[in-house]
Order: structure tokens, then C-alpha cells, then sequence
């Protein structure tokens, strides 16, 4: 495994770390055992930075991470989120004091601890980073002793950028991959003049850049992936990037010839997302412990050389970028 810093933060986290949607729940069926077994195998292969939120299955994907810090002696950090459970979902959510103070307390209680090592504001509207009010309570809980350093995940660049001209934002998480790379093209070094940290999500395009989906692959009714391609619950750009599925197989089949033969395509694709510097970690997903084995290889593979990543980067111009550039 890998490390680099998470902006300001004085957090040296695994390049390759856990995202815990999937074990929380809107990815199918997940057992307890298994994820917990994802989970311990994470950290076997060294593995200390673990993405969670108290809106994945209701809580219980903080639970389960609870239950993995009670269980293991090694450094384990987690950036929690908080505002998806607002109803509704608006700016003014955010800036209630109370409310947002209640979701902070709730996560505590649930990851058993005394302070978040990272609260992120959850996909918040763009209005509220517009609102001062509430980067004034976030530096608030900082000063309480209940949150150690706080960010935002964000929908779009656009929210990326406004969210670095407050002094305190720590990290910014948002969507970069192969099929969604507009934020190198500012937002990153925007970031990395100020101090901060950039947390790569969605990095796998919800699975197809594993390479292992078809036109004949089928999700169950409480998947994302079934449910959510026109943005029915939440974003649209959270699943499958926001790139229509079919579009997408045809982008992976044009990719496929890119990856070296010593890689996986996941591991290609979250080597890609670690070549630039910009980047402190990415965190796909995994609900077993072979998933995350694959994934957590990637840390140690060779850089890509140039001309992959020019390769790459034509693909992505001439059959991905008209299709999201615009809208994140």
C-alpha cells in the first residue's frame, strides 16, 4: 500500500481506501459477515482511510465501522457525511443548527467515538455554499472538540470551487474517473495551491470499469443501478457516472485494449485516477474480501506511461466528455 497526505489535515491515508456505500446498503444484498470480512481484509493489506456516511442503510454502515475500529488495534481514519437524511433536502437544512448537530451526534454514537476525523457536508444544493452560516457551525463543532477537520462532497466542479475560498474546508470529494475527468482540469490545482485534500469517488463508474458488465446484466429493484440512471432518487451523476449504459460498454469496450495485461480494468482504471498528485486516495467500494484485494493492488502497480494516458484522454474527448462535461 501507498500513502499520501490528505491536504492539511496531518493525515497520511492509503492511496486505495474503502468506500462503505455498498456495505451500507442501494448496491443489492450485502451480508454483515462478508462486509465486515471486506472490511478486516482492508486493513490487513494496510489499508487506514475508510469513506462512510450516516445516510448508507440508515446508519448501519457507520455501525459496521464502529465495530471494526472496536476490533482492530491499527490506525483507522473515517470521514463520515452528514445532510442526505435532511427532509427535505435543502440549503436551509443545512444551515440549521440543530438538525445538523443532531446527524453529528447520531454518527459519534454509532462509530463509537468522541470526535469525527472527517465530517463532510453530504452532495449539499449549490445554494449552500453560498451560505456562510453554515461553515460557521461546521468550525464550531471543530472548536467543541466533536469534529477534528471537515470538507464537503460535492455534484460539480463548479461546488468544488466555491467550496476552496472557505479557509477551513479541509478536503474536497468528488467525482474523478476515466469517464468523468473535467476536475484535473482546474479544480485540481486550485485544491493543491490551497492546501487541499482531494478524495476521488465513484471511481469505478459504479462498476463499469470493471470491466465485467453487459447488455444482458441485471441489478436488483434496491440497487442504484437499477433504480436511479435518470437521477430518480438523488443525482443521476452518481450512477454510472452519468453516462448512458449503453454509451458506457462501448467505452469500456474501447478502453479494454488500453490495459496492460498484467492489470485487472479496475485496477487500470484506479491507477489512471492515482496518476495525478492532485489526488490524496480513492475509495472504491467492496461488499467481499476478493473485491477488495483487487482493488487495494492497484497502490503498488507502475505508473502508466505517457502514451496510455494520452490514449486515454482521446477516448475520453471523443466518445465521454459531450456527455457530462457540461452538467458537473
Amino acid at each position: 500500500m501507498q500513502y499520501r497526505p490528505l491536504g492539511r489535515t496531518g493525515y497520511n491515508i492509503s492511496t486505495v481506501s474503502f468506500g462503505a456505500w455498498a456495505i451500507g446498503g442501494s448496491w443489492g444484498a450485502v451480508s454483515d459477515e462478508d462486509s465486515m470480512a471486506a472490511l478486516h481484509r482492508a486493513v490487513d493489506l494496510g489499508t487506514n482511510f475508510f469513506d462512510t456516511a450516516d445516510g448508507y442503510g440508515g446508519g448501519h454502515s457507520e455501525e459496521l465501522l464502529g465495530r471494526l475500529r472496536r476490533e482492530r488495534s491499527e490506525e483507522i481514519i473515517i470521514a463520515t457525511k452528514a445532510g442526505r437524511r435532511l427532509s427535505p433536502h435543502t440549503a436551509e437544512g443545512y444551515a440549521d443548527r440543530d438538525k445538523m448537530t443532531g446527524f453529528v451526534e447520531a454518527s459519534l454514537r454509532r462509530l463509537g467515538v468522541d470526535a469525527l476525523d472527517l465530517l463532510q457536508l453530504h452532495c449539499p444544493p449549490t445554494e449552500v455554499y453560498y451560505v456562510p452560516e453554515v461553515f460557521g457551525w461546521l468550525d464550531d463543532m471543530v472548536a467543541a472538540g466533536k469534529v477534528r477537520h471537515y470538507g464537503v462532497s460535492v455534484e460539480k466542479v463548479e461546488e468544488g470551487l466555491k467550496a476552496l475560498e472557505y479557509p477551513n474546508v479541509a478536503s474536497v470529494m468528488i467525482i474523478y474517473n476515466v469517464f468523468r475527468q473535467r476536475p484535473a482540469d482546474l479544480f485540481f490545482r486550485e485544491a493543491q495551491r490551497r492546501g487541499v485534500g482531494i478524495i476521488s469517488r465513484v471511481p469505478l463508474s459504479s462498476g463499469m470499469l470493471t470491466g465485467k458488465m453487459t447488455r444482458d446484466t441485471t441489478f436488483s429493484e434496491d440497487d442504484h443501478r437499477q433504480y436511479n440512471r435518470e437521477g430518480q432518487a438523488f443525482d443521476r451523476g452518481e450512477t454510472f457516472s452519468g453516462v448512458d449504459y449503453e454509451r458506457q460498454l462501448e467505452a469500456v469496450e474501447a478502453l479494454r485494449p488500453l490495459v496492460p495485461e498484467a492489470m485487472t480494468m479496475a485496477q487500470f482504471a484506479l491507477r489512471w485516477i492515482l496518476m495525478d498528485e492532485a489526488v490524496s486516495c480513492t475509495v472504491p467500494g467492496a461488499k467481499r474480501p476478493d473485491q477488495v484485494e483487487d482493488n487495494a493492488a492497484a497502490a503498488d502497480l507502475p505508473p502508466l506511461d505517457e502514451e496510455t494516458m494520452a490514449q486515454v484522454r482521446a477516448l475520453y474527448e471523443r466518445d465521454v466528455q459531450p456527455l457530462v462535461h457540461h452538467y458537473w
